[in-house]
C-alpha cells in the first residue's frame, strides 16, 4: 500500500531523477513548484519503484497526478486503485495529457469519465517569439517596450543582494490588492518566500528590472525539461507602462534562449490573466484532463 507524506527539500535528488525520465512539459512536473505550492491542494508525495507520485488531498477523494518516472504503468495505477479503495473512494488521476489518454483507453476501455478545465491548461510559447517579438501580432508589445526603454532602466539577475527588494515589491503588490482576502494570494506569497529562501538549492533563475534604482519588476523560473523553460512568478508595478512586457522579454532573452519553448503556466480561469496570456500568442495550450474511474470497476 502506498504511504503518503509531506514533500521535503531532501527529496529533490530522487524526484528530479524521476521527472527527468518523463521529460514532461507541464508546470506541475517541477520539484520547485511542488514544494513551493504544497499547501494549495494539500499535496502529499509517495514513491513506487521508479515512479514519483504526488496526490492532492484537498477534498475527500485523493486525486493522483499522472506519475513521473518509468516502469509498469498498469502496476502503479493498480497501487492508486488500492489506495483509493482503502478509503472507499473512486480512483481519480489528474494532469493527464492528451497523449496519455490513449493509455487509459487501451488499458481500461470505457471504464472512466474524463473532465477537463481549460483554466488549468498551460500556455506554451515558442521561446523565439517571446525573445524577438517579431511580426505584426507583437506590434503593440514592441510599442510598450519602446516607451519603457525611454526610462532610466536596468536589468540584473536575482541574487542575495536584491532578494529583499523583490520580496518588498511582492508584499506591496499583495497589500495593494488586499491579497489577504484570497487564499490563493496568501499561498502565492508562501510560494514566493519558498523560492527565495531556497533559490540556489532549487536551481532557480531570476531577473530584476529597476527604474532609477528602484526594483519595479522581477521574474523567477527554471528549465523544467529538455526543451522548456517555465516562468513560475512574474511581478511588476502595474502603473508603469511596459513593465510587464519588459520583464517578460528581458527575462526570456537571458534565461530561455537555449530552449525551444517557454511555459507561462495556467490562467486559472481568471479573465484578466487569460487575456494577458493570450496577448502573447501561445503556440498551443497544454491540455490536462482528469480521469475518474467508475466505482464498480476494479483494476
Amino acid at each position: 500500500m502506498l504511504e503518503f507524506r509531506d514533500i521535503q527539500l531532501s527529496d529533490k535528488d530522487w524526484i528530479d531523477k524521476s521527472l527527468k525520465m518523463s521529460d514532461f512539459r507541464g508546470c506541475e512536473y517541477s520539484f520547485a513548484n511542488n514544494i513551493a505550492w504544497r499547501r494549495l491542494g494539500n499535496a502529499k508525495i509517495s514513491r513506487f519503484e521508479d515512479f514519483y507520485i504526488c496526490a492532492s488531498f484537498s477534498e475527500d477523494t485523493p486525486a493522483f497526478f499522472f506519475p513521473a518516472g518509468k516502469g509498469d504503468y498498469k502496476k502503479v495505477f493498480h497501487e492508486f486503485y488500492k489506495f483509493s479503495s482503502s478509503l472507499d473512494k473512486p480512483l481519480v488521476v489528474q494532469s493527464v495529457g492528451t497523449d496519455n489518454l490513449n493509455m487509459f483507453k487501451e488499458f481500461y476501455g470505457n471504464c472512466f469519465s474524463i473532465e477537463s478545465d481549460e483554466g488549468g491548461y498551460d500556455y506554451i510559447y515558442n521561446a523565439e517569439d517571446l525573445i524577438t517579438l517579431k511580426g505584426k501580432k507583437y506590434h503593440q508589445k514592441r510599442n510598450h517596450l519602446a516607451r519603457f526603454y525611454e526610462k532610466n532602466w536596468s536589468y540584473e539577475p536575482i541574487d542575495a543582494h536584491n532578494m529583499d527588494e523583490c520580496i518588498e515589491l511582492s508584499v506591496n503588490l499583495y497589500n495593494d490588492k488586499m491579497g489577504y482576502n484570497s487564499r490563493s494570494s496568501v499561498l502565492e506569497q508562501l510560494a514566493i518566500h519558498t523560492f527565495f529562501d531556497n533559490f540556489d538549492y532549487l536551481g532557480l533563475k531570476g531577473g530584476v528590472i529597476r527604474i532609477d534604482g528602484q526594483v519595479i519588476a522581477f521574474s523567477i523560473g527554471e528549465k523544467i525539461n529538455s526543451d522548456t523553460f517555465c516562468v513560475h512568478i512574474e511581478k511588476a508595478m502595474p502603473d508603469i507602462q511596459g513593465a510587464f512586457v519588459a520583464i517578460n522579454n528581458e527575462f526570456a532573452k537571458r534565461e530561455a534562449s537555449d530552449c525551444k519553448y517557454i511555459n507561462r503556466e495556467e490562467d486559472l480561469g481568471i479573465d484578466g490573466l487569460r487575456k494577458a496570456k493570450r496577448s502573447y500568442h501561445p503556440c498551443y495550450l497544454l491540455e490536462k484532463h482528469k480521469i475518474i474511474f467508475n466505482r464498480e470497476v476494479k483494476i
